[in-house]
């Protein structure tokens, strides 16, 4: 028997005893169907070029287990089509339309609220560099380093109460700079 009159199941015989080459002919006979067959279900060239692939290496894999109870072609295509629905449930989070990726509201500042943001944010620094120093390092810690209220007390090796009144002063103070300088208190 020649490899062009050869069947299918045949083939699938051969590949089940480890030949490399009845795979390869199982391949140049189904390819094209089963990557027309995935590519129409999942709309995706790419996507279907990988999976056809996987299909024959899941071939290699399940041949010794095939049954026969089905065409050779019926049981490529039901691997390409449980591979294809496989990866879709897995990248459905991650796709989107053109319109529903319109759809989603833009949460980003304007330019405008940008610049802004940015010119507060220089005044704020440079009020914040122009308080004395035990408001500063208190300011920084706080607000630059994250650090807590004990935190704080504990790297300036003073206590709780004394950061909370210098906190209070360098609020109080950075507000009064601010208000003078034309900004309010919310942000931007």
């Amino acid at each position: 028997m020649t490899a062009a009159t050869e069947t299918d199941r045949a083939l699938v015989d051969r590949v089940a005893q480890g030949d490399r080459a009845a795979v390869r002919l199982l391949f140049m006979r189904h390819h094209a169907r089963v990557y027309r067959f995935v590519a129409r279900q999942t709309g995706s060239e790419m996507m279907a070029d990988d999976i056809a692939n996987e299909v024959f290496l899941e071939l290699w894999r399940q041949a010794p287990g095939f049954e026969g109870r089905s065409e050779v072609s019926t049981w490529l295509l039901g691997i390409a089509r449980f591979k294809a629905l496989s990866l879709l449930r897995k990248k459905k989070e991650d796709w989107i339309d053109d319109e529903a990726a319109a759809a989603v509201p833009d949460g980003a500042d304007t330019p405008e609220v940008v610049t802004m943001k940015e010119d507060k944010a220089a005044a704020l620094r440079r009020f914040v560099d122009a308080l004395p120093e035990e408001h500063r390092v208190v300011i920084d810690l706080a607000y630059y380093h994250g650090q807590s209220v004990s935190e704080i007390g504990a790297v300036l090796d003073i206590p709780v109460a004394t950061v909370k009144t210098r906190m209070f002063y360098a609020r109080k103070k950075l507000g009064e700079a601010l208000k003078a300088a034309g900004y309010d208190r919310g942000w931007p």
